[in-house]
């Protein structure tokens, strides 16, 4: 009977059972996409990633699912297997390869040689106006947003809502199936918080009603932020996501670009990884 291990990591956090839980399977040979499929199910969290090897000048390849569908890019999953791969093999940097194209991550260490912190630099998103704004805001149940409604794709469809407080961003109550039915795979309501961008993304098209922390969705942020002048290009940005579902995340984002566009997008946190355990199948 074939086992196939797996590890559990919170990400974008440096407690345990905070930030966003991600389960990576360390060796999925064997594996068929049905069955990783059928396991990121059952596991239940936003994403699950399975690790295969590489196939051009990564460490590794890795292959992304929600419980629903698999994903191009996703922005914690990456993180944390970086985490992951990283610890063993004594990496100052890691390199996964995705459809999207080969995510490099950067690995910062304590005095003791463990992984605490990572830094990745996470495809350039396009942009352009989102669909329907007016059929999105009725979902979200809001009657504004403060700055353009537009869409952002890096491998993954994000829209941007921006709200006036982060106290309306707590209070969304917004409609999941109608949502579900939007054009755009993660809504994204923010608002500024006290040196800080309070956020809240919905996903139910992919199986995720809500996320406690999205990475995909942070670095697009920050190119939101710096295209409409509410930072400047280069600034990091701190992003506080996941309270209300109990699971406290903290983000770090910064884009570089200009008026000619966007040059660079780097995502960064820290994880934690907290449980490990077997699949027999």
């Amino acid at each position: 009977m074939p086992s196939y291990r797996y590890v559990v990591v919170d990400v974008f956090t440096d407690v345990p059972l905070a930030g966003n839980p991600l389960a990576v399977f360390t060796d999925a040979r064997g594996l068929e996409p049905a069955l990783m499929q059928a396991l990121a199910l059952e596991i239940g969290f936003s994403e699950t990633v399975f690790v295969l090897p590489a196939a051009g000048d990564g460490h590794a390849r890795i292959r992304i699912f929600t419980p629903r569908t698999e994903l191009r890019f996703a922005g914690h999953p990456v993180l944390g297997t970086a985490f992951v791969l990283g610890a063993p093999l004594q990496l100052a940097a890691v390199r996964l390869e995705i459809p999207a194209g080969v995510v490099p991550v950067a690995l910062e260490r304590d005095e003791r040689g463990g992984v605490v912190f990572g830094r990745m630099q996470q495809p350039l998103p396009t942009v352009a106006p989102a669909p329907s704004p007016d059929v999105l805001l009725d979902a979200l149940g809001v009657e504004r947003s403060t700055f353009p409604v537009e869409l952002y794709d890096n491998g993954v469809r994000h829209v941007y809502v921006g709200l006036e407080s982060e106290a309306a961003v707590a209070a969304l109550r917004p409609d999941l199936n109608a949502l579900a039915a939007y054009e755009a795979v993660g809504v994204t309501c923010f608002a500024r918080a006290d040196g800080r961008w309070k956020t809240r993304m919905f996903a139910p098209g992919l199986g995720v009603p809500e996320d406690p922390a999205t990475g995909s969705a942070a670095g697009p942020l920050a190119c939101h932020l710096a295209r409409h002048g509410l930072v400047v290009w280069g600034e990091e940005i701190v992003i506080a996501q996941g309270a209300e579902l109990g699971r406290p995340s903290t983000l770090f984002a910064r884009a570089e670009g200009g008026d000619s566009g966007i040059e660079a997008v780097e995502v960064a946190g820290a994880a934690v990884v907290l449980a490990r355990g077997e699949f027999r199948l």
